[in-house]
């Protein structure tokens, strides 16, 4: 090769690097390769990276590091998007708003993490909490934690330990940061939804962490920046649950497309000119649409709220808490309602609707998103102290 060649040849190689993408492209490849998620248990590096790219995992990262700090809205809009590509992508990009969690970490840690630039995953399994022995300047920690979605494409991984120290809330876990290498990924992921997410288990083997690497998950932050007076245990309930708004919006989608153009089995009319079939599709669109409204409504409130310099009240929590429980199960409900309208040809494998059904019926079951969150709420509307943790 000569020298001209030569340099065209790592000109070529910057200019591929530094190539402009946008999220729509990144959606799009999510599309395509949704089959090979579900093969390999996790979303592939190269995929995480180019969500770094388009700002997935800075969305929290405090401004002061580099990060864009997003209004909430912002980020669960775009996890939305990805939902209706692909579940389980969109679950494990929606942990970009984990960072929120980090900013409880003392100010120097959080330097030290984001060093290398603002884009930094957090993944972790913080249950069964673990007891971690005290050490000087830390703990030495030992154990096996459950669901660290996103595990294989994290740059930092928590773990919940008990440290016996007095006062921790019931329900927040202290969570220890550990650099990858120092944390074992058993990969043990083989369940019927969600596939993509790789949310492995994670063992740790007498690693000691430093007092000023962990954080009570949910406390209260060291960075005064707006969107850190934005509840966390919420924020991180809602980043799940909207992954149901996009799968719905996909099933929808899906049932549109069967609608008309296609020729049934038993040479009956087409879906479309029937009244059934156009009357379900429009009720669950109203379900939708209604169920997103108060999701976003809800969000939307508390964030003008804090825009405004006010304090976020306790009903404003349960608000956000209840819109997330709502829209997991009704996002899940339209869903069930579009596979029932595909008849026959949904009980396919391959049938798109399969991996929208099995998908959405796994967002449901996450603890945050609970049934006894409308204990919780309904405590709230009738002033008595709702559950530990709801809060």
């Amino acid at each position: 090769m000569s020298a001209s060649e030569s340099a065209l040849a790592i000109h070529d190689d910057l200019s591929n690097q530094t190539e402009v993408i946008t999220l729509d492209d990144v959606i799009a490849e999510i599309a395509q390769r949704r089959d090979e998620f579900d093969r390999l248990s996790h979303v592939p590096r190269d995929v995480i990276d180019k969500l770094k790219r388009v700002g997935i995992y800075r969305a929290a990262t405090p401004k002061r590091f580099g990060g864009d700090a997003r209004a909430p809205a912002e980020f669960l809009a775009m996890i939305e998007r990805i939902a209706v590509a692909d579940g389980s992508a969109a679950w494990v990009a929606s942990f970009g708003s984990a960072n929120l969690y980090l900013a409880a970490l003392p100010v120097a840690t959080q330097a030290a993490i984001y060093a290398d630039g603002p884009d930094q995953v957090f993944a972790g399994g913080l249950f069964p909490v673990q007891n971690a022995q005290p050490a000087p300047g830390g703990y030495r920690v030992n154990g096996t934690w459950k669901f660290a979605s996103g595990c294989k494409g994290a740059d930092w991984l928590g773990v919940g330990i008990g440290t016996g120290k007095p006062g921790e809330a019931p329900g927040k876990p202290r969570t220890a940061v550990f650099r990858p290498a120092q944390v074992e990924i058993v990969e043990n992921w083989n369940v019927v939804g969600m596939q993509g997410t790789g949310s492995h288990d994670l063992r740790v083997t007498d690693q000691f962490v430093a007092e000023d690497w962990t954080f009570v998950r949910g406390g209260a932050p060291t960075v005064d920046e707006l969107l850190y007076r934005y509840p966390t245990i919420a924020y991180a309930a809602q980043v799940l649950a909207v992954v149901n708004l996009g799968l719905a919006r996909a099933a929808l989608d899906v049932a549109n497309q069967m609608a008309g153009g296609r020729k049934t089995t038993t040479g009956a009319p087409q879906l479309a000119d029937r009244a059934y079939y156009r009357i379900e599709l429009a009720k669950a669109e109203a379900q939708l649409r209604c169920a997103r409204a108060f999701f976003y409504e809800s969000t939307d409130s508390v964030w003008q709220a804090i825009l405004a310099g006010n304090e976020v009240t306790s009903e404003q929590v349960s608000l956000l808490r209840l819109a997330a429980t709502q829209i997991a199960r009704e996002g899940a409900d339209v869903v069930n309602r579009a596979y029932r309208l595909g008849g026959t040809m949904a009980i396919y494998r391959t049938h798109p609707l399969q991996r929208l059904m099995r998908d959405a019926m796994v967002v449901t079951q996450h603890a945050f998103l609970g049934e006894g969150n409308y204990d919780g709420a309904g405590a709230v509307f009738v002033g008595v102290p709702p559950i530990p943790g709801y809060l």
